[in-house]
């Protein structure tokens, strides 16, 4: 199509054509890209064009429509603008073409392909660029979602100074509106290894185009397809071929978390984390053990943790003896006090008192240990320890402000010389200071008996709370 002349020219000239073919720039089933260039501006333009074949499908032809009507509502220096639409009828060719501006730059595909490769620095600073223009795009009425961020997709203008180039975005053949889910069918597109779960079900929403940016970041610093990285639990392995640092890597995690609800929710969400400085954080064990009943749920704006019963065991036999023979000698001498004669009788009731605490009290924690739980619990406000058997709620210590916390520490198991020189063991700590206060989730009072399981929930909140772990 080389040198052949596009479209037909409105008003006085109607009947001349107007866009000159200077180049193919892609081509895939039904579709072409060309660079042409505009008779009466002069001016480069790209054209797609959408041709009838033996191939051609009505849902191409609905995206690209959408993608045309798309394209004439954006307003976006970094987007490329709609110029035209047209019907092509021509003897060789017949089918729709979209005229949008030209941008003189390369794909980030095409430098990772002629051997470019990108610091961390530069990755961040496409990364937030990115995440600009799809705060404009998200923010959009109806949000407008791109669907198919892969580095094919971002052009990359000259570095200038310190800064990696100017950067755009492309293509929105596979853009979704809101609106257009609502009220139609669901087509499911975008590329293998860019799209996150949600997207395969034909389901997408803003935070599908930032799992999609994630993986091109990824691409960006390791020089593989996501598609080609291991996974584990559907979760890109990425950490290993990647040279990052653990804040910018735990960022990414975020971006690429499979799950929803707990990847970033927005841009704008995405975009402060980035801008946020987090703290090193170490290297414990980084997954769920296996047969841990504790239970971690966690998002960009909470974290929740409940540690179940501890559960029967042996020894808690002899504890509900004790219990038992306790509170009966209680029950006992307390009916002989009150059958005494008033008022000789009321000190030793008072007396009595003491005794009935403590025996509520191992009452309380046999019941706890068999059907009670331990709830960590900490939002962008604050933190809460609370200890819940039934429908009692009990929070130990008060819940403190979020911005108050200040040391994560956990203390390995670890002997100790008795009175008689004797090594008494002490179990594995973990616990969190904010002020004044202990939040503490381990020790003989929690169901908490291997220490696999602390040093996975405190890589956890000191990769949630960015927070170095402090070992004592």
């Amino acid at each position: 199509m080389i040198g052949e002349i596009l479209g037909d020219v409105q008003g006085q000239d109607a009947g001349r054509l107007r866009y000159e073919v200077q180049q193919l720039l892609g081509k895939k089933a039904g579709r072409r890209t060309l660079l042409a260039r505009d008779l009466q501006t002069q001016e480069l333009v790209v054209i797609k064009l959408l041709s009838f074949g033996d191939d051609f499908e009505w849902d191409s032809l609905k995206l690209f429509e959408r993608e045309a009507e798309t394209l004439k509502s954006l307003s976006h220096p970094l987007i490329p603008q709609y110029l035209n639409y047209f019907e092509v009828n021509l003897p060789t060719i017949k089918g729709f073409a979209l005229v949008q501006t030209y941008i003189p730059a390369k794909t980030l595909e095409q430098y990772l392909q002629s051997g470019r490769t990108f610091t961390e620095a530069e990755v961040k600073q496409i990364a937030k660029a990115l995440l600009e223009i799809l705060i404009y795009l998200h923010k959009l009425h109806p949000p407008v979602i791109h669907r198919d961020i892969k580095p094919s997709n971002i052009l990359l203008g000259e570095r200038s100074g310190n800064s990696v180039g100017q950067v755009y975005l492309v293509d929105f053949g596979s853009v979704q509106t809101v609106l257009a889910t609502e009220t139609g069918t669901r087509t499911v597109v975008g590329t293998y290894g860019y799209m996150p779960p949600e997207q395969f079900g034909g389901r997408t929403v803003a935070a599908s185009d930032l799992y999609s940016l994630g993986a091109t970041l990824i691409y960006l610093m390791t020089g593989s397809h996501p598609a080609d990285l291991p996974q584990k639990d559907f979760r890109i392995q990425f950490e290993q071929a990647a040279n990052v640092s653990p804040s910018f890597s735990n960022w990414l995690k975020w971006m690429i978390e499979p799950s929803l609800e707990g990847r970033f929710s927005s841009a704008v969400q995405a975009i402060a984390a980035l801008d946020k400085p987090q703290a090193t954080l170490p290297t414990l064990v980084g997954s769920k053990p296996d047969g841990s009943k504790i239970q971690l749920t966690k998002n960009w704006d909470s974290l929740e943790i409940i540690i179940p019963p501890a559960g029967f065991h042996p020894s808690i036999v002899f504890t509900a003896l004790f219990v038992i023979a306790w509170n009966s000698f209680i029950l006992l001498w307390t009916i002989s006090v009150l059958s005494a004669p008033f008022p000789t009788n009321i000190p030793f009731a008072l007396f009595s008192l003491t005794f009935w605490i403590a025996g509520f009290r191992m009452v309380y924690k046999f019941f706890f240990s068999l059907f009670g739980r331990i709830c960590l619990r900490l939002n962008a406000e604050q933190i809460a320890l609370s200890w819940e058997l039934f429908s009692w709620k009990f929070e130990r210590p008060r819940p403190s402000r979020r911005q108050s916390i200040n040391k994560l520490v956990y203390i390995p198991k670890h002997f100790t010389k008795g009175s008689q020189g004797t090594r008494i063991a002490v179990p594995a700590q973990l616990y969190i200071c904010s002020g004044l206060q202990k939040y503490q989730i381990s020790g003989n009072d929690v169901g908490i008996k291997s220490e696999v399981e602390l040093e996975w929930l405190a890589h956890e909140l000191s990769e949630w709370l960015g927070l170095p772990i402090t070992r004592e």
